[in-house]
């Protein structure tokens, strides 16, 4: 092998860029990566890559990336030291708190922390050092009505089971995307080719989506929904199951409750009685339960466009229901709760302590929380609002909620009345421009990577690690250092040996698992356990400690044969663990131990789908979607210029009627308007969407003055959120709707000219 650093050579790399964890091959000159392939010995990818993944290099040496910290001086952020950057944050947020109490101080948690090792493993460091309640992340803007139903009925919120998507004979599919979205919550590497084996092997896909996606048009039917009314028709789905008596939970019988009240429930939701809202008909319906009633194997799934709407939790409560009723859930071919390599151990089954719901609430509009959590929408107003307890700083770890955020306008404003902001990103955008602080962690190819999050929801046990391909330059910090330090520059410790918040998470996990009798460590010592820790970093030597403690751990030395760090070194490509295997009740902490099926909060929602049963849209009326790229993941994707282009551009799509009754042309402008304000962008004319819909695309609006995002500046696009003033939310979930409202289209004027971004 050469010794010459410029000789090309391969690394590998779990991709970080959307939820299917693609296992990558990096080719790499010095320290710059060139060319990203997928790795076909990858146990789970098999070498599928996406263009994201591909172009993971260009993400890694955007010349706009910030490199080093940058502090607010004078009104101006310039370059600083990492040591002034923490020394400035340790001097600001500890005093504030003194001064203010700790709900003063706000946490934003934006989506790619699930996308880090750091982001795993310091939040909730960082939540206890400042002692504040007042935290926010993208879950509202999201998936949290999933993590509400299956807390409700499972008794833990992060208890998600997934579609065996490899096995299963009938898959349902609401409100998801695929093909562009490469799937969430359902980690899944290349989801196309999985739906396309389904139909191979003679199974059946529907898809029920208000556009003809790309997913749509693999399937075997698709139904053109009118959205948001995704739960008026998983309702009459049940109906149909109860009314002609296809239910067949099977071996489920035993571990449910409230069968009985579910179908006293849905006595209402007629096919007859959905069909006009839905704008699907009653045949059509009994058929779709019919079928899913009948297949040997099925299951349903929805996603972000049955989320994120008025009736989400409802939604997803009853996508569980369907697959309760047909024996679908926790049997293979199914839905089925995933193993992660560093989930708790198994344990025999139990009563838990169940999941509560609003244990406190926000400070202005009272929003309950929501696993720990604020609804995103309500932040600008906990800003605004003069009062005991007024959020007066925040620390915003990669987050962009300017943009993804309802009435973008208003927190934009908002953050501008904020005493201190550290932001934790590597672009200067939209939101971090108003940081006084902002720490960039490195490129991807110089971070380690394992995923904590998508393992859990992963629809193939499996484990896998990869180390960073390019090694940090000297004296800068990785991700890990970057956040462990600012865990101790906000707890009044600044100064301090960063590896000392790994040495207390260790020492505090021990202790736990030395006192449970269930662990395999119990009644040990836990000095020598925490000794025998292997790995280079803290963050490593955490890994390792979640991994022998796992469900297919060594147990340290319990099981010789079990799962460790250094094994899983070993294994490059990763470890197979198998297939998604039946989990009941072992998964249940409802305070009763069954699945509890009609749980109080969802019984006390049900009348306002009842009273959705009335509502219809009246001649003419509009209602908005949005929509994702394959070639971008929200905001954040926007900057690189390979990925920006072709079809990943910000227009309104109009269906032909909709476009000729208008008065709008293909190319021309259209200005969309709704409660929080109006947005113009081209029309693009296209029969992809159904009549009375027009769609538009998350993650745009790159015109605000004073960011470094120059690819994504020169092609702004609009800020779909902004049509949106935050008051429309899930009421279970705090979620926000971003799908399914009203709006009025009319022809507009040019669309904004682009502002140059700051140099």
């Amino acid at each position: 092998m050469s010794n010459d650093p410029s000789t090309p050579r391969t690394a590998l790399r779990i991709c970080p860029l959307c939820e299917a964890t693609c296992g990558l091959s990096l080719t790499i000159e010095g320290a710059r990566v060139t060319a990203a392939r997928g790795d076909r010995a990858d146990v789970f990818s098999h070498g599928f890559v996406c263009p994201k993944g591909a172009s993971i290099g260009g993400l890694d040496a955007d010349p706009d990336r910030l490199r080093t910290p940058l502090v607010r001086r004078d009104g101006a952020l310039t370059e600083a030291s990492w040591d002034e950057a923490f020394e400035t944050i340790a001097r600001a947020l500890p005093a504030l708190t003194e001064a203010h109490g700790p709900q003063a101080v706000g946490v934003v948690l934006g989506n790619p922390n699930v996308h880090t090792m750091a982001g795993a493993l310091y939040p909730s460091a960082l939540l206890a050092a400042l002692r504040t309640r007042a935290l926010f992340t993208a879950s509202t803007l999201d998936q949290m009505p999933k993590h509400v139903s299956c807390g409700l009925l499972f008794g833990d919120p992060n208890a998600i089971p997934v579609p065996d998507l490899d096995r299963t004979g009938h898959l349902l599919l609401l409100g998801a995307n695929p093909l562009e979205s490469n799937g969430s919550l359902c980690t899944a590497p290349d989801f196309p080719g999985r739906l396309k084996a389904l139909r191979r092997r003679g199974g059946t896909l529907t898809v029920v989506d208000p556009r003809r996606t790309r997913t749509a048009r693999l399937a075997d039917r698709h139904i053109a929904i009118r959205p948001g009314t995704d739960a008026l028709l998983l309702a009459a789905l049940a109906h149909v199951l109860f009314e002609e008596k296809l239910t067949a939970t099977g071996a489920l019988a035993a571990h449910l409750d409230g069968l009985d009240e579910v179908a006293e429930a849905m006595a209402e939701f007629t096919p007859e009685a959905v069909a006009e809202a839905c704008d699907v008909d009653a045949a059509t319906i009994r058929t779709l339960a019919r079928e899913l009633a009948a297949a040997p194997t099925a299951a349903v799934y929805g996603r972000i466009g049955s989320c994120t709407v008025e009736h989400g939790t409802l939604a997803s409560w009853l996508i569980d229901v369907l697959n309760v009723l047909t024996g679908n859930l926790d049997r293979p071919g199914g839905a089925l709760f995933p193993l992660s390599a560093t989930a708790r151990a198994p344990r025999p089954a139990a009563p838990g302590k169940g999941f509560a719901l609003g244990r406190w609430t926000s400070r202005v509009s009272g929003h309950p929380e929501v696993k720990g959590e604020l609804p995103v929408a309500a932040l600008a107003e906990e800003i605004e609002t003069p009062g005991t307890g007024r959020i007066r700083a925040l620390v915003v770890l990669a987050a962009n909620p300017v943009l993804s955020a309802p009435d973008g306008d208003r927190l934009d404003r908002a953050l501008d009345g904020l005493d201190f902001m550290v932001s934790v990103d590597p672009y200067l955008n939209e939101t971090s421009r108003h940081a006084d602080v902002v720490l960039p962690p490195p490129p991807p190819s110089r971070s380690a990577h394992f995923d904590f999050a998508f393992n859990a929801l992963a629809v193939r046990n499996q484990v896998r690690y990869t180390r960073s391909a390019v090694p940090l330059e000297d004296g800068l910090p990785d991700e890990s250092e970057i956040l462990a330090r600012l865990v101790l520059a906000v707890s009044g410790a600044h100064g301090a040996d960063p590896a000392a918040v790994d040495a207390l998470a260790i020492d505090r996990t021990l202790a736990r698992a030395v006192a449970d009798p269930h662990s395999p460590v119990h009644g040990r010592n836990p000095a020598p356990l925490a000794a025998a820790l292997t790995g280079r970093t803290g963050p490593e030597r955490r890994l390792d400690l979640m991994l022998r403690l796992g469900p297919y751990g060594d147990g340290f030395g319990a099981d010789p044969g079990g799962l460790t760090l250094e094994r899983l070194l070993d294994h490059p490509h990763g470890i197979d663990l198998g297939p998604l295997r039946p989990r009941l009740p072992e998964v249940l902490a409802t305070r009763s131990g069954r699945v509890e099926l009609l749980p109080e909060p969802i019984a006390a929602d049900l009348p306002r789908l009842r009273r959705a049963l009335a509502e219809r849209g009246g001649a003419g009326t509009l209602v908005l979607v949005g929509r994702r790229h394959l070639r971008s993941n929200n905001s954040w994707m926007h900057n690189i210029a390979a990925l920006n282009g072709g079809s990943n551009v910000c227009t309104v799509q109009v269906h032909p009627a909709d476009a000729a009754r208008l008065g709008l042309v293909d190319g021309g402008p259209a200005t969309v308007a709704s409660d929080g304000g109006a947005v113009t962008a081209p029309v693009e004319i296209t029969d992809e969407v159904r009549p009375g819909v027009v769609s538009l695309p998350h993650g745009w609006g790159h015109h605000r003055p004073g960011t470094r995002l120059s690819v994504a500046a020169a092609r702004p696009g609009v800020n779909v959120n902004q049509l949106l003033d935050g008051t429309r939310l899930d009421p279970l979930s705090g979620t926000a709707v971003l799908n399914g409202f009203p709006v009025t289209v009319v022809p507009g004027t040019e669309s904004r000219t682009p502002v140059a971004p700051t140099p």
